[in-house]
């Protein structure tokens, strides 16, 4: 009998939405904005970049098919996840723990395999947020530096330098504990964000637009890049779990329209809009973030580059939190209760000197972020989403296995995405290293 079979009645009886307890659950058009806030970070800002590695017209094209991908993988995993709470006869699942249920309930080849599964899911996601600590940390020195440069000559020095004094504050700001204390800056970090995005369109459409030498489709050995940047920028994965768990009425979360599409056409639509007239306005000079292309002598374009400074600083504890999660779940149980709360200072500090010198040896903002990309969220939004679906439904793949085949074709996406970005990065990395030398 198959697997689907056998839990056919627990699943028709079971209906873990009845079964959630939320102490304040939210209601549709705040998990909208949760979610659109989580796509909306850091990766905004580079979406230009990447319309400069790929040419506008396989920008648009290019962001499109992403955008499309992104959020299929997200909704085949959170219903694969509501399956899966209904097999476990379990309210809610996050993002490990789908993985687990859904090679326990898969065929019985892969029930052996399900433990890795989890911890694979988990290792995956806290070398994501480090990758984003890291490049927080790049971002915020970068930014700084350039403000420093320009307006404080008598005190230049190395970017490696701002990103080791940028870590006494941020070794403060991570001892937060609890998100309740940490909204107020939450909501000022989105506001800034807000107004670094409206003061970036001022300047983009202040003088006009260049069209004549704009490429329509640029270097296809920069493509990689340009995959690795918009699935940085797109995949919200690591918090779409949390949204859809926390809603009022969870069943809006998919469909169409749900929040999830609905969530996703915008982020879309922003990252369209920016990285094709940013391109348009600077060409290939864009850097790693547009607000550095921005002019050093107009205080709008000095206002954008403090803002942006600070929204990412007072974001970087956001998304601490997953990091600091999954290590408080394996290591307080070996820790006396007594030394909970000093081991947990003493650790918070040392994973945000772990990323700070990670970003002292690779100051690198484009290249990390192309890094992240292509390896991280590649696993987390591409392959892993169509791998727990295929195991989940093997038993019942559709007419002519076309959820196999389907799956099948957004693994190798992901793969491809995965292993040519990594090399193109790496490829960078050297070369910018060997000159550095020179």
């Amino acid at each position: 009998m198959s697997t689907n079979s056998i839990y056919e009645s627990d699943q028709k009886e079971y209906n873990p939405f009845e079964h959630r307890i939320i102490a304040k659950p939210n209601s549709d058009i705040r998990s909208l904005a949760n979610l659109v806030k989580a796509s909306l970070g850091s990766g905004l800002l580079a979406v230009p970049l990447a319309f400069s590695n790929s040419g506008w017209g396989i920008g648009i094209i290019g962001t499109a098919i992403i955008a499309l991908i992104c959020t299929h993988c997200a909704h085949i995993f959170v219903e694969v996840s509501q399956e899966c709470c209904r097999i476990e006869k379990t309210p809610l699942l996050g993002y490990a723990d789908t993985c687990r249920a859904a090679f326990l309930a898969g065929p019985k080849a892969s029930r052996r395999y399900a433990r890795f599964s989890g911890i694979f899911a988990e290792c995956s996601i806290f070398c994501t947020y480090i990758g984003v600590a890291c490049i927080f940390t790049v971002l915020i020195a970068d930014s700084i530096k350039q403000l420093f440069d320009t307006y404080y000559p008598v005190f230049i020095v190395s970017i490696e330098y701002y990103c080791l004094i940028l870590l006494i504050p941020l070794c403060l700001l991570v001892q937060i504990r609890h998100l309740k204390f940490l909204a107020p800056i939450s909501f000022i970090a989105n506001v800034l964000l807000v107004a670094t995005f409206a003061i970036c369109l001022y300047y983009i459409f202040k003088d006009g637009l260049t069209f004549s030498d704009r490429k329509f489709v640029g270097e296809a050995s920069r493509f990689p890049a340009f995959l690795s940047t918009i699935i940085f920028a797109m995949e919200g994965i690591g918090v779409v779990m949390p949204v859809a768990n926390a809603m009022k009425n969870p069943q809006r979360f998919l469909g169409c329209p749900g929040v999830l599409s609905i969530a996703m056409l915008l982020v879309a639509l922003l990252y369209g809009t920016l990285g094709l007239f940013g391109y348009f306005k600077y060409g290939d000079v864009l850097r790693g973030s547009i607000t550095l292309n921005l002019p050093m002598d107009d205080w709008p374009a000095i206002c954008a580059k403090c803002f942006i400074a600070l929204s990412i600083f007072f974001t970087y504890p956001l998304h601490f939190f997953c990091v600091i999660d999954v290590i408080t779940r394996h290591t307080e149980s070996h820790i006396k209760e007594n030394y909970r709360s000093t081991a947990q200072v003493f650790i918070r500090i040392a994973i945000v000197l772990f990323c700070g010198g990670i970003g002292v040896a690779l100051p690198m903002l484009e290249q990390i972020i192309n890094l992240v990309g292509s390896l991280f969220y590649s696993i987390l939004g591409v392959i892993i989403p169509g791998i727990i679906e295929t195991i989940l439904r093997w038993d019942n793949l559709g007419k002519y296995n076309w959820i196999l085949w389907k799956n099948i074709l957004i693994v190798l996406f992901g793969f491809c995405c995965m292993i040519s970005g990594c090399a193109v990065t790496i490829i960078d990395i050297i070369s910018i290293v060997n000159r550095k030398t020179e």
